[in-house]
């Protein structure tokens, strides 16, 4: 991809043409698997630093463009209030980073965690979340990381008669309270987090030509595919978490679709292999 004039590239070039090009080449690529390719990151704001800086350090330039921005709710002392009903619950589901982040400060703020109360969360990062709030036991899937995971989990089979908070941002599937409704639990949805749509010039992103887009949920896919106005960008290749969010692109028109693992482990190790396949 030729550099445009003003266009702000990742302080490692890439080596001229001359001798030991071909050699300086693919040690770059090696140590430097990123370079000169301009990667999207969609994350909101607060979360997306950890993903840019690897992108960056792996010598991608990496583009901020937050589909969505997270906000705390309105009434905090509402929120407080329900989760004082934490005491009466056999089961807290955390859905999201998020949903512990804003989730935690407000059951501290409530007056803690219940000792025996059961925690469980749908994927790594937010189990690591947990973690770092000093939640030592977290019931989370091994393999797939969604809804559909957690429920084939041992621990939330036999849940008649229990009483389940699932704690979220507002919106969002609705799989996990039905299917643990229709196993005979109790279920409460608490909305501990907004999410946003952030108004964005995409003529910036048209601009920066990228390489690649990273996109982690598909209200965010949504979003996007609703500024574009089409499929202009649709050849982009498109790097998502999940097959739902994945299935959610193909419908809209996407051509080059790369599901990866989970978390910024998954989505960085799919992008240095595409950056590999790529450039052979």
């Amino acid at each position: 991809m030729a550099d445009e004039p003003g266009r702000s590239l990742h302080p490692n070039p890439l080596p001229q043409a001359g001798e030991g090009t071909n050699e300086s080449l693919r040690e770059l690529h090696i140590n430097l698997p990123l370079a000169g390719l301009h990667i999207v990151v969609t994350r909101p704001r607060e979360q997306a630093a950890g993903l840019i800086q690897r992108i960056e350090r792996l010598g991608g330039n990496a583009l901020p463009f937050s589909l969505l921005e997270i906000e705390a709710v309105p009434d905090a002392q509402a929120l407080r209030r329900q989760l004082s009903r934490l005491e009466q619950t056999d089961l807290a589901i955390f859905i999201s980073p998020n949903a512990v982040r804003y989730g935690m400060a407000a059951i501290a703020a409530a007056g803690g965690l219940p000792p025996m109360l059961q925690i469980a969360t749908v994927g790594q990062g937010s189990a690591r979340a947990l973690q770092e709030h000093g939640v030592a036991r977290v019931i989370v899937p091994a393999e797939r990381f969604d809804s559909e995971g957690l429920l084939a989990m041992p621990e939330l089979q036999d849940v008649g008669g229990k009483r389940v908070m699932i704690l979220r941002g507002d919106g969002g599937r609705e799989l996990l309270g039905d299917t643990l409704g229709a196993r005979g639990a109790t279920v409460e949805y608490v909305t501990c987090y907004l999410r946003r749509k952030h108004d964005l010039d995409v003529g910036m992103l048209r601009a920066a030509r990228a390489d690649a887009i990273t996109v982690t949920s598909s209200e965010a896919l949504a979003h996007l595919w609703e500024m574009l106005e089409g499929t202009e960008l649709a050849g982009t290749a498109l790097f998502v978490p999940h097959p739902r969010i994945a299935e959610l692109a193909q419908n809209q028109g996407w051509t080059n679709i790369v599901v990866t693992e989970s978390g910024d482990d998954g989505l960085i190790a799919s992008l240095v292999a595409w950056a590999h396949t790529d450039r052979k």
